[in-house]
């Protein structure tokens, strides 16, 4: 098993703190297929509304949605924007009691307009923002080292999110990252793009893009060599600002990550259908954080955020991604995800995954030894019924039990590869007990499936079944051969 992939399956339930700039992001989407006939402007015809979590909230969703236990330290307005952002953290289950409300200061609001044309897909065609970036006062910035002091005893991240909306300013960001490094507490910052990258000296490490790298450098990287380039910005970056690391992202190239004391190192990225970068900044630096805080090293934890990143863009707007379509993928990716015999534990994680996006799963299981066409018009059969079949496959000593001591003819390794050729079968798996009962609970299908042999009734697991509200089939008997027959014939028995 790759070790990204050992890791991922041990990720913890960590504690990160999400200090920064937190805004409200409200869509209203419509249908634009005519132009105003006043102006020349498309019209907007509006279907519905939606309010989200923005900027730094938009990193606690995603921290939140891969399963950390997330806090947020930051500046809303003592308005009706700032009370339902501060509710839809809440609803995600994030703790938002430090966002400290201001009555001179309005909540960050982004307001995009969304048409849908005759392609049908969500494009944006306007913003409207309401902000302001006036420096916070000290009295604000005093609430704000407070709120962190008091979050910093069980933290075991923190991470700056800034948009430049002058909540961090230098004396506080100078603040946050002395805090930080004396309860021993690692800081990652997502910068501002701006020019001066001073206010984050001490830092932990850093995670600008390219754009924001060659502008706090001063540096234009070219666009035939922009791995080399990045190299060298990270490079300086680590050593002007005392970093322990800096990570550049390169968009389709990946990123690059310095480490004090360490080459550089290129992680490329996963081939994905690029729709929307939306989010895509946020949910790398939730994706590190995740991953240092559940113990990866930095090259695992940028691997672990090229992924999630990549399916981030996948997707219109915003959109954290569950932890288990992360694994997901990274299972998909890994040499054991090119085979489809899985252990009970990579078994789990997919079907979380599946279950997610509404695949119906079908279980069954068997011995199949002396594998014939009866079971292969059994499983076809089986298949046309859900999304996603798994076939569990009784142990070499289940099948002694049953069949006798001759055999099976075929070993339990044998057996799982034969049916994980069949184009039918989505998953293969194996099981050591006298039913399956275990295996039901691990799959928990939406259908369990058995040969025209059995009746529903005298089907060993019938009752659990029952229990967990599993749809149970019996397929049609297809008269022919039984793999008893036919050993039975090679022994010259019949």
């Amino acid at each position: 098993m790759s070790t990204l992939l050992t890791s991922v399956m041990n990720m913890k339930s960590p504690n990160i703190v999400i200090l920064g700039d937190f805004m409200l992001d409200e869509s209203v989407f419509g249908d634009a297929e005519r132009m105003s006939p006043d102006a020349p402007v498309p019209v907007l015809e509006v279907k519905k509304t939606e309010s989200l979590a923005g900027g730094s909230g938009n990193v606690a969703r995603c921290v939140s949605a891969m399963g950390g236990n997330v806090t947020c330290i930051g500046v809303i307005g003592d308005d009706t924007e700032g009370h339902t952002l501060k509710a839809l953290l809440e609803e995600d289950g994030i703790n938002a009691e430090h966002l400290i409300e201001c009555q001179d200061r309005p909540t960050t609001v982004k307001r995009s307009l969304v048409g849908l044309a005759q392609h049908r897909h969500p494009q944006k065609m306007f913003r409207l923002d309401r902000e302001t970036k006036e420096p916070i006062s000290i009295d604000i910035e005093e609430k704000i080292l407070s709120a962190l002091h008091e979050c910093l005893q069980a933290a075991d991240v923190v991470c700056i999110e800034d948009y430049g909306k002058g909540v961090l300013t230098a004396s506080c960001c100078k603040g946050v990252i002395e805090h930080c490094r004396e309860a021993g507490v690692q800081v990652i910052v997502d910068p501002a793009n701006i020019d001066d990258y001073s206010i984050y000296a001490g830092a932990t490490a850093i995670t600008p893009n390219r754009t924001e790298a060659e502008r706090a450098t001063g540096t234009r990287l070219h666009d035939d060599e922009p791995i080399a380039g990045a190299v060298e910005l990270a490079n300086r970056m680590c050593k002007d600002l005392n970093l322990h690391a800096a990570i550049v992202t390169l968009d389709k190239h990946g990123a690059v990550v310095k480490e004090r004391e360490r080459d550089a190192k290129h992680i490329p990225t996963s081939v994905r259908t690029v729709y929307d970068v939306t989010g895509a900044g946020d949910m790398v630096l939730a994706a590190i954080a995740m991953g240092l805080a559940s113990g990866m090293n930095w090259i695992e934890s940028v691997t672990f955020a090229n992924v999630a990143a990549g399916l981030e863009v996948e997707n219109f707007g915003a959109t954290p991604i569950p932890i288990a379509q992360i694994k997901l993928a990274i299972i998909e990716a890994s040499e054991e995800g090119r085979s489809k015999v899985r252990s009970s534990e990579l078994l789990d994680i997919e079907l979380k995954a599946m279950k997610q996006s509404d695949k119906r799963i079908v279980l069954t299981n068997g011995c199949f030894d002396v594998i014939h066409a009866g079971h292969v018009s059994y499983l076809r059969e089986a298949a046309k019924l859900g999304d996603v079949l798994v076939v569990g496959v009784n142990s070499d000593a289940q099948v002694k039990s049953q069949k006798g001591e001759n055999r099976p003819v075929y070993s339990l390794e044998e057996r799982m590869e034969i049916l994980a050729e069949l184009q039918c079968v989505s998953l293969v798996t194996s099981f050591e007990e006298p039913t399956a009962e275990a295996l039901i609970k691990l799959v928990r299908p939406d259908l369990y499936v058995k040969g025209g042999d059995y009746a529903r009734e005298e089907i060993n697991e019938f009752e659990l079944l029952t229990s967990l509200g599993i749809e149970v089939a019996v397929l049609s008997h297809r008269p022919g051969r039984s793999s008893t027959q036919v050993t039975a014939q090679l022994r010259g028995e019949e």
